[in-house]
Formats: C-alpha cells, sequence, structure tokens
C-alpha cells in the first residue's frame, strides 16, 4: 500500500485555515471527533478547534502564517510540522490591545487518518519568547510586580 501524502495534506490544511484565515474551512480537513492538544490541554471536537482558531486568530491583526518546514514518517501517519505567526497584538495573552509587531514560532505534529484525514494535533509554540516582546521589562530582566 503506498503511503499517503500527508505533508500535502496538512499544507493544503495551513493555506485553507491559517493563512486564508478562514476557520470554516476546517471542516474539510478534520474528523468530526478532532483533538488539539495545545500547551497540554485537550480541545475536542471540530467544533471546538474552529471556535479556538476564530478565537486566536482575533487577538492578532495583519494575521500572517509561514509554514516553514513539513516532514511525514514513512507511511505518512505522522506530520511534524515547524511554522511561525507574525502580525500586531490586539489583545494576545490578556495583553491590552497595542498593536505591537509580534512574531512567535511553533511546532505541530499531526496525527493523520488514511483517508486524509486530520485527527489530531499536538502544538506547542515558543510562547516565553512572546512573552517578552509583550512584556519588554522580563525580557530586560526588570520584572514588574
Amino acid at each position: 500500500m503506498k503511503p499517503i501524502d500527508s505533508v500535502e495534506i496538512v499544507e493544503n490544511f495551513w493555506a485553507a485555515v491559517w493563512k486564508a484565515q478562514n476557520p470554516k474551512a476546517i471542516d474539510r480537513f478534520m474528523v468530526d471527533d478532532f483533538v488539539l492538544t495545545t500547551g497540554g490541554v485537550d480541545v475536542v471536537s471540530k467544533e471546538k478547534f474552529k471556535q479556538w482558531a476564530s478565537a486566536f486568530m482575533a487577538r492578532i491583526n495583519d494575521f500572517q502564517f509561514e509554514v516553514l518546514e513539513t516532514f511525514q514518517n514513512r507511511d505518512g501517519s505522522r506530520v511534524a510540522s515547524r511554522w511561525r505567526v507574525s502580525g500586531k497584538n490586539n489583545g494576545l495573552m490578556g495583553t491590552p490591545a497595542d498593536q505591537r509587531h509580534i512574531s512567535f514560532t511553533g511546532i505541530a505534529v499531526w496525527e493523520v487518518r488514511g483517508d486524509g484525514k486530520l485527527c489530531h494535533n499536538w502544538v506547542e509554540r515558543s510562547f516565553f519568547e512572546l512573552y517578552q516582546q509583550l512584556h519588554p521589562a522580563v525580557a530586560r530582566g526588570q520584572e514588574t510586580g
């Protein structure tokens, strides 16, 4: 049996959902009981993931998404992808929507079913570096109380 091209599936997802800023496109790629594990917390169901993605995108104006690298295991059941998000802070991480430029990277590991549907995504972001961008005193070692 020929492995599926899961890299293409994931990169099509990135383009349709994150680059196009269109959470409704999630329906084309995910199983109904999709699970996003982000920061150790599970967001369970395709509908909840659409809500999560919409809320996340709303916190970044001029949202830009760039795929840095994507590769899969031999049978296509797992895909790893490195990416970068940039834009203007619109209240990310509970901060004031000051419209400062922000940029952070992340890694997503995907589970892809044999039919090409995405069923689980484990994602980690460089949030400490982002936190430092949003709180310059922390980056300078001058934490505020």
